[in-house]
């Protein structure tokens, strides 16, 4: 594997998780109530993530705020 360093200009790429949704077709009506509570959970999951990141961030900065 070849490693280099970045430019300046240049961002390190980032893992973004690919959302791959369910073919919809022959799913049946149950299912695709459950698939929206999976869904539902899953954005629940990640806001909590999110949350706990704005909270990190803002503990940092109040950290080296200048008086």
């Amino acid at each position: 594997m070849e490693m280099r360093m970045l430019r300046e200009d240049e961002e390190a790429p980032r893992n973004k998780p690919r959302f791959e949704p369910l073919p919809l077709d022959g799913v049946s009506r149950s299912d695709l109530e459950a698939y929206i509570a999976d869904l539902e959970a899953e954005i629940a999951r990640v806001r909590v993530a999110i949350a706990a990141r704005d909270r990190h961030r803002g503990a940092a900065e109040a950290l080296f705020r200048k008086p």
